[in-house]
């Protein structure tokens, strides 16, 4: 059984981010019994044929289809079904972004009959808290980098309403994925020329079909890579506006700061423009897209990698370190007193400007 692609609201989601909303005939199609084994060889096949390291996706299929012939998936449903097949996947390798997503309104295995569904979570806001939080001192704390092109514009408002800063901490401690369209309006404010920014790899079978989420992105550059991959590097190119070039900036990261927000990260700090203040992030490196399998069933399948271009590293399962190791809700109250300001005032612009979202590691941990 192979399955219809469902492309997310994001090029480089995290795991944790829900799919868009199904379209009418998406729904009815959901709403068609699947079975467990159905859902578990679509998976399987999506990632033998698109998986970013071709091997380890055989790898991944070859242990879903064990199970799927030792019987093992086929009495489950919901979440049971996705916590079994996902175990299996990070036996074998753990991955980020790999996460079985499982029909939101389906009752958890055993519930009486009449039990409530699970309450779906609620949406980010993807951009909060932006303005002058001290004097010279802008803020502002995305928690996404949605494919909206709403929130890129307040994103490049955010920037020229800004451009007189001394400082411009981004708070990105509860950020956890999304694509290039903010961060590609964000970085010709800070850059003085032409600036490689990391390099991204895409599976070539999956370029070839034109699955590549990077393709045609004006920010992105081919170049010569590894054989079997696509190999292009994300540059920012410097606009007419020389204000912020030489601004001071923080990154506030935490073990919750995955996917795109790793991006920024690295990005800043392999260019050195920017000191990241925090914890490491969450080591979700590779990007992809959603799949659907069917009956309300989904999964983001990694089809690339990004690293750093001087390095060849990227940050899978590691995640892109701090420049000042402090515990999450620390950081801005420490970017704040780099930064001069008292340290009583920073605690208290730090303690109104706390994050309502968890800024804890969320990823797979490593078998055994």
């Amino acid at each position: 059984m192979m399955c219809s692609r469902r492309l997310l609201p994001a090029l480089l989601l995290a795991a944790a981010l829900p799919f868009a909303a199904p379209s009418s005939a998406q729904a009815a199609d959901e709403a068609a019994p699947v079975s467990a084994n159905a859902v578990a060889e679509a998976y399987a096949a999506l990632l033998a044929r698109d998986y970013v390291y071709p091997a380890t996706g055989e790898r991944y299929a070859a242990a879903i289809r064990a199970a799927i012939k030792a019987g093992r998936y086929a009495p489950l449903t919901g979440e049971e079904l996705g916590r079994a097949i996902d175990a299996d996947i990070n036996a074998v390798s753990p991955d980020g972004h790999l996460r079985l997503r499982t029909p939101l309104a389906a009752p958890p295995a055993g519930a009486a009959p009449g039990a409530p569904a699970p309450t779906p979570r609620p949406k980010k806001v993807p951009v909060e808290q932006p303005g002058w939080i001290a004097p010279g001192i802008a803020f502002v704390r995305f928690n996404v980098f949605p494919d909206d092109a709403a929130v890129t514009a307040e994103a490049a408002k955010f920037m020229a309403d800004h451009a007189d800063a001394q400082a411009i901490i981004f708070d990105i401690r509860t950020h956890n994925g999304g694509g290039l369209s903010q961060m590609d309006v964000i970085f010709p404010w800070l850059f003085g020329q032409e600036t490689r920014l990391v390099t991204m790899a895409t599976r070539a079978s999956v370029d070839a079909r034109g699955g590549s989420p990077i393709d045609g992105v004006p920010s992105m550059r081919p170049v010569a890579g590894d054989t079997g991959m696509v190999t292009r590097e994300h540059w920012a190119t410097p606009n007419a506006d020389a204000r912020l070039r030489d601004a001071k900036v923080y990154v506030l990261t935490s073990g919750a700061s995955a996917s795109a927000a790793e991006h920024f990260a690295l990005a800043m700090k392999h260019t050195g423009r920017g000191v990241l203040v925090g914890d490491p992030t969450a080591g979700a490196n590779h990007f992809g897209f959603g799949e659907d399998l069917g009956g309300g069933y989904g999964a983001f399948i990694p089809v690339g990698r990004t690293y750093d271009p001087a390095t060849g590293k990227d940050w899978e399962g590691t995640g892109v370190l701090p420049d000042i190791a402090v515990p999450p809700a620390q950081a801005l109250e420490r970017a704040l007193t780099e930064l001069g300001i008292d340290a009583a005032e920073a605690k208290r612009l730090s303690d109104a400007h706390k994050p309502s979202w968890p800024m804890e590691r969320r990823r797979p941990k490593p078998a055994g």
